[in-house]
C-alpha cells in the first residue's frame, strides 16, 4: 500500500540550484533527511514534514496531503539540448512559455515535443505539443470525466498557451462533452492567434533513452543524470550539490518523470571535480537500464520488492530491456503509467473460511510497445508472481522481434501507392495553406469547402492577408 505524501509543485520540474537548496533547508530545519521526486516531476515531501510546519515556508508550493485539485505542470525542458528534439524548441523558450503559468492549476499539463522519450505526452488532462511549425502547438484535451483524448482542431501559439488552459477550466461548469464545444466556448471567451490544423501530429518513434551518468553536448560540455534506485535523496548531498552548480554556473536542475534529475552545462574543466565529488559521496552512476526504466508508486514497498525481484530475474537470464519501459500498477489505478508494458496487480478475492489467496498479476503491453499510442493490449491475466519473469522475457523477445517491422511495413505501402497530386492554395506571404479538404476552423470554414466558394473578405488565418494573395499549388503525394 503506497503513502500519500505532501508534494512540492515544481513547474515544468525545471528549479535553479538556489530553489533547491532553500527546499532543502527547509525540510533539514524540520529534521527530514531525505526528499523523493514524483513522476509528475514534482518533489515529494516525507510525511513527518506536517502541514502546520509547512506553512512557514513562504515561497514554497505545497500541496498537503488531503489537497485536491492542484497539479504540476510536466515538460520536456529536461530534453533540450541532450535528446531528439524540434529544431525551435529550445531550452530558453520552454522557460519563456512555462514563466506564463503562474497561477496553481486544476487540471494536469503537459508541454511536451514529441521527438524526445523521456517525458510522456498524453498522461496529462491538457497536453500541448510541439508542431513542425515554429511557436505553434497541438493540443490534445482529456478532461477529467473524459475516456479518450482528442484533438483541439487549431494549433495553439506559443505565447496563448495558459490563456487557453486558464479558459477550458473556466468552461469547466459548461459541462462540455466534446473537443467541438470546446472550441466554441473558448474562442467566444478569448482572443488568440490559432493557426488551422493542415496535417495530423506525427510522433516518431525513439526506444527509451539511457539518462543517467556524464555525457558529452557539444564538445566542452557534459550533462549528469542522477538515480537513486530507492528514490530518497539525501539532503545533505543535495546541498552540496546544488554549491557546485553555482560555483560553476549552472542555472537549472531538472527533474525527469523517472524520480530521478539531470543536470546540464557541466564545463569540461569540471568534469573532474563533478566525478570526484560523486566518487567521495559513492554515488553510482552505473545502474543498467534494467532498473532505470521502472515507474513505480512512491512509497510502495511491495512494489519496489516486485521490481527487485523481477530486474533479478532479468539480470541472471541476461534479458536485454533497452528501449523497453515497465510500469507496476494495481487494480484501483485509475490510469497507466507511461510504460511499454504494465504490470497490473488483481484484487484479491474475499477470503473463504480462513483460506489464503495469492496475489495475481495481469500483463499488457502498449500497441507497438509505444505507450504514445495510449492503446494497450492484454498479454496474460490471473497468473502467478512465479509466472511474470519468464512471460515478460517472452514479451522482452517479442519487442525485439518486431522493433522496425511497422517502419518497413509502412515503408513498403508508400513504394506500392502511386503518386498523387493534391491542389491547395497557398498564401504568399506566409506560406500557410487552405487545403479544400480540411477547410479553415478557426474562420467556421467547414471541411470540403472549395476555394471559389470561400467569402471575398476571406483572409490568410496567420497573417491576415486577402484572398486574392492565395496562388494554386500542386503537392506530390
Amino acid at each position: 500500500m503506497s503513502r500519500q505524501l505532501n508534494r512540492l509543485i515544481i513547474k515544468g520540474g525545471v528549479l535553479s540550484p538556489g530553489e533547491l537548496k532553500y527546499i532543502c533547508d527547509s525540510m533539514e530545519s524540520l529534521g527530514v533527511k531525505t526528499i523523493s521526486f514524483g513522476s509528475r516531476q514534482d518533489i515529494l515531501l516525507p510525511k513527518k514534514a506536517k502541514p502546520k510546519d509547512l506553512t512557514r515556508f513562504d515561497k514554497l508550493k505545497i500541496v498537503e496531503i488531503d489537497e485536491t485539485g492542484v497539479e504540476n505542470i510536466v515538460s520536456s525542458y529536461v530534453c533540450a539540448d541532450i535528446f531528439p528534439s524540434t529544431s525551435w524548441l529550445t531550452g530558453d523558450r520552454y522557460l519563456y512559455i512555462l514563466e506564463q503559468f503562474r497561477s496553481k492549476s486544476k487540471f494536469k499539463i503537459n508541454i511536451t515535443d514529441p521527438k524526445q522519450r523521456l517525458v510522456p505526452l498524453f498522461t496529462g488532462h491538457i497536453n500541448f505539443i510541439a508542431s513542425e511549425y515554429e511557436d505553434y502547438w497541438y493540443l490534445y484535451v482529456r478532461l477529467p470525466d473524459w475516456k479518450k483524448t482528442k484533438m483541439y482542431p487549431a494549433l495553439i501559439y506559443s505565447w496563448d498557451l495558459d490563456k487557453i488552459e486558464t479558459a477550458i477550466e473556466n468552461i469547466l461548469q459548461e459541462e462540455p462533452e466534446t473537443i467541438e464545444t470546446i472550441f466554441e466556448l473558448v474562442s467566444d471567451a478569448v482572443d488568440t492567434n490559432n493557426r488551422t490544423v493542415d496535417k495530423p501530429l506525427e510522433v516518431p518513434f525513439y526506444p527509451f533513452p539511457y539518462f543517467e551518468g556524464m555525457n558529452k553536448i557539444g564538445m566542452d560540455k557534459y550533462w549528469l543524470g542522477l538515480y537513486w534506485r530507492n528514490n530518497k535523496y539525501d539532503i545533505s548531498f543535495l546541498k552540496e550539490m546544488c554549491e557546485l552548480c553555482s560555483e560553476n554556473k549552472i542555472g537549472k536542475i531538472s527533474i525527469t518523470p523517472w524520480k530521478s534529475f539531470i543536470v546540464k552545462g557541466i564545463p569540461k574543466e569540471s568534469k573532474l571535480i563533478w566525478e570526484k565529488f560523486l566518487g567521495k559521496r559513492g554515488i553510482n552512476v552505473r545502474h543498467s537500464m534494467l532498473e532505470l526504466n521502472w515507474h513505480l508508486p512512491v512509497e510502495n514497498k511491495e512494489a519496489l520488492n516486485l521490481k527487485k525481484y523481477l530486474v533479478s530475474n532479468f539480470d541472471q537470464n541476461d534479458i536485454s530491456t533497452y528501449g523497453l519501459t515497465f510500469g507496476i500498477t494495481d487494480y484501483n489505478k485509475a490510469s497507466y503509467y507511461f510504460t511499454s508494458i504494465v504490470i497490473e496487480k488483481n484484487k484479491q478475492p474475499e477470503m473463504i473460511g480462513g483460506f489464503q489467496t495469492r496475489d495475481t498479476y495481469n500483463l499488457l503491453y502498449a500497441k507497438n510497445f509505444d505507450p504514445n499510442t495510449r492503446d494497450y493490449i492484454v498479454h496474460v491475466q490471473d497468473v502467478d508472481k512465479v509466472e511474470l519473469p519468464g512471460l515478460l522475457m517472452e514479451l522482452s523477445q517479442f519487442y525485439f522481434d518486431q522493433l522496425g517491422g511497422e517502419i518497413e511495413q509502412k515503408k513498403e505501402i508508400e513504394i506500392k501507392k502511386e503518386i498523387i497530386e493534391l491542389e491547395v492554395y497557398q498564401c504568399k506571404d506566409c506560406l500557410s495553406v487552405y487545403d479544400e479538404n480540411f477547410g479553415d476552423i478557426t474562420k467556421n470554414i467547414p471541411p470540403k469547402t472549395m476555394f471559389s466558394k470561400l467569402p471575398v473578405s476571406y483572409e490568410c488565418s496567420l497573417c491576415e492577408a486577402s484572398k486574392t494573395n492565395f496562388k494554386k499549388i500542386v503537392l506530390v503525394k
